[in-house]
């Protein structure tokens, strides 16, 4: 029995996450935390009968404790980021999936790395900002963080069974485009929340919906698989794939490229960490070379789609610049989504942000947290920019 504790259960990843729990008799979910949807972790409380269980707010907490009183007094209910904390430690799991969005997840995933947790990773952030604190202390306390992502999981997948000599020349991960491939920023200047939100192939949450529409969160992945891969940003090339067959590919040294390809299921790289190494059965569609006319290539539009562009010079900057750049995006988005900005602002508040910060070499985990709160005490004094 592998027993799986769930930092964002209620989230789509969280969710897949539960599917693919409740199709495995051998798993079982001992914790789990929401941020405010506590109508959904009550189902699964009842569901699965974890132990634990955290709610961000410490209201909900209490309400959530009322709502499970009667069937459920084995769940303990806690709150905060000390709750965070306690589910990705949790001594009776074997693995923590850490699915929330944002650097509310660095705490808890250096909390589980220090419990001796195997990791698997949906919370690019970590690696984004703190990158250089968590993958050597992950390779120092001998935890695997294994990639809960299509395009990261694809490279890992390609790696396996590849000796540790037969080096990677060059990671390349594929883009859909998002569906403002191929327009002009004089198109991106009209375009409306409604239609940033309808990506093309996959179904994900909000916030990495529109990332996906910016290309900031292809960028974002570009520095995550620096981490992840112990890669030069040189090494790194973004490869637009406009059907989502082809999840990522690597190239090695002699020329000879693996590509890991399949239908857009993201449920598959959830499934391919939790089992690791070994490979189950994952119902669903498959593809269908008799069917499948086409798999075609582009290049980014990176004067377009500046994303890419600024996430490569964050990363070539080092140093706090990467959490500038994500935290200035989080503001950013959270501002487009309440249709307080059009969607081209996104791209000013971050070059706004980065022109503006002084960088730290070797940012702490104090230190990253408190650029992020630089970059909101910066934006909340320029009214016009989120005006």
């Amino acid at each position: 029995m592998k027993k799986i504790a769930i930092l964002g259960s209620t989230g789509s990843i969280g969710t897949q996450t539960i599917e693919i729990i409740r199709n495995h008799q051998e798993l079982s979910l001992v914790a789990v935390s929401a941020g405010s949807n506590i109508e959904l972790l009550e189902r699964q409380i009842r569901e699965f009968h974890p132990r634990l269980a955290a709610v961000w707010n410490a209201e909900l907490a209490e309400s959530l404790r009322t709502k499970i009183a009667d069937v459920m007094p084995a769940c303990r209910v806690v709150s905060g980021m000390e709750g965070m904390l306690e589910v990705a430690r949790i001594p009776e799991s074997d693995m923590l999936i850490t699915a929330v969005v944002g650097m509310i997840g660095i705490q808890p995933t250096i909390a589980a790395i220090e419990a001796g947790k195997e990791i698997g990773l949906a919370n690019k952030e970590t690696l984004v900002t703190a990158g250089h604190i968590i993958m050597p202390m992950a390779k120092e306390k001998g935890v695997s963080i294994l990639p809960v992502d299509s395009e990261h999981s694809a490279i890992f997948q390609c790696l396996n069974g590849e000796k540790p000599h037969n080096r990677i020349h060059k990671l390349l991960l594929t883009a859909s485009g998002g569906p403002f491939r191929g327009m002009d920023r004089e198109q991106l200047a009209s375009v409306t929340l409604e239609m940033a939100l309808k990506h093309p192939n996959w179904s994900m949450g909000r916030k990495i919906t529109i990332d996906s529409a910016s290309m900031v969160n292809k960028g974002l992945e570009v520095i995550e698989a620096k981490w992840l891969f112990d890669v030069k940003p040189s090494q790194i090339e973004v490869v637009v794939q406009p059907q989502s067959v082809i999840h990522s590919m690597v190239e090695f040294e002699d020329g000879a490229v693996m590509a890991q390809l399949g239908t857009p299921d993201m449920k598959l790289p959830i499934q391919y960490a939790i089992f690791y190494p070994r490979r189950e059965f994952l119902p669903g569609q498959r593809l269908d070379f008799s069917v499948l006319r086409d798999i075609t290539f582009e290049k980014p539009d990176q004067d377009t789609f500046l994303g890419l562009k600024y996430a490569y010079e964050a990363i070539e900057t080092g140093g706090s610049m990467p959490t500038v750049l994500n935290a200035a995006n989080e503001l950013a988005v959270a501002a487009f989504l309440n249709r307080e900005i059009p969607f081209l602002s996104i791209y000013e508040i971050i070059r706004e942000c980065m022109d503006a910060h002084k960088v730290i070499a070797s940012p702490t985990v104090e230190q990253i947290l408190d650029t992020e709160r630089w970059v909101y005490e910066k934006m909340s004094k320029v009214p016009t920019m989120l005006a």
